[in-house]
């Protein structure tokens, strides 16, 4: 059985519970070297390169599709909504940023791709993957032809408890922009 999620408590977190965040307190001067004081949330997950996470941006390519992209919806308990997102996570101990992203790719979608960007090659006939999810991990995929992203995305803006994240859009609208000026992709 499924629920709508929802909030049922929120309590101060203490440092020993807290497994990926930490609050900062960053001393700093201003421009007249003036002390001043931030307070600031920052990850435990930061390794020595700062890289810590990955977005993935896939292209699905089929044979009898037009190219498309996987977004992904997953109830963020902070904004208390479905954010729409990309498929992203964080990197594993030991792992490179390109392990992850096709770590986080298969798990959030079920998807399996080669690196550089990341584009799945389907076969006609090819079944959709069984997504790999963590426990605790509610996260329902869409597939999105390219051509039909920024509209996807403007119509799930719309919908109440729906949050689409700025990075998607920036990238929506960038190549709703580019084929706008410089004609179809394919």
């Amino acid at each position: 059985m499924t629920q709508a999620p929802k909030i049922t408590r929120i309590s101060p977190l203490s440092p020993d519970e807290a497994k990926w965040t930490e609050l900062q307190k960053i001393e700093w001067q201003d421009q007249t070297g003036k002390d001043r004081i931030w307070e600031a949330a920052a990850r435990k997950t930061r390794g020595k390169t700062g890289v810590d996470a990955v977005a993935i941006a896939p292209i699905l390519r089929h044979p009898n599709r037009p190219p498309s992209t996987l977004i992904i919806l997953q109830y963020r308990p902070p904004v208390e909504a479905m954010c729409v997102e990309f498929p992203a996570g964080l990197i594993d101990e030991g792992e490179s940023p390109e392990e992850a992203a096709v770590r986080e790719l298969r798990e959030e979608t079920g998807y399996e791709g080669k690196m550089v960007t990341i584009e799945v090659n389907l076969k006609e006939g090819d079944a959709e993957p069984e997504q790999h999810l963590d426990e605790g991990e509610h996260i329902e995929r869409r597939v999105v032809p390219l051509t039909e992203l920024y509209d996807t995305l403007q119509a799930l803006s719309k919908e109440e408890g729906k949050i689409v994240d700025a990075r998607l859009y920036h990238w929506a609208l960038g190549l709703h922009w580019s084929t706008r000026i410089f004609g179809k992709q394919s």
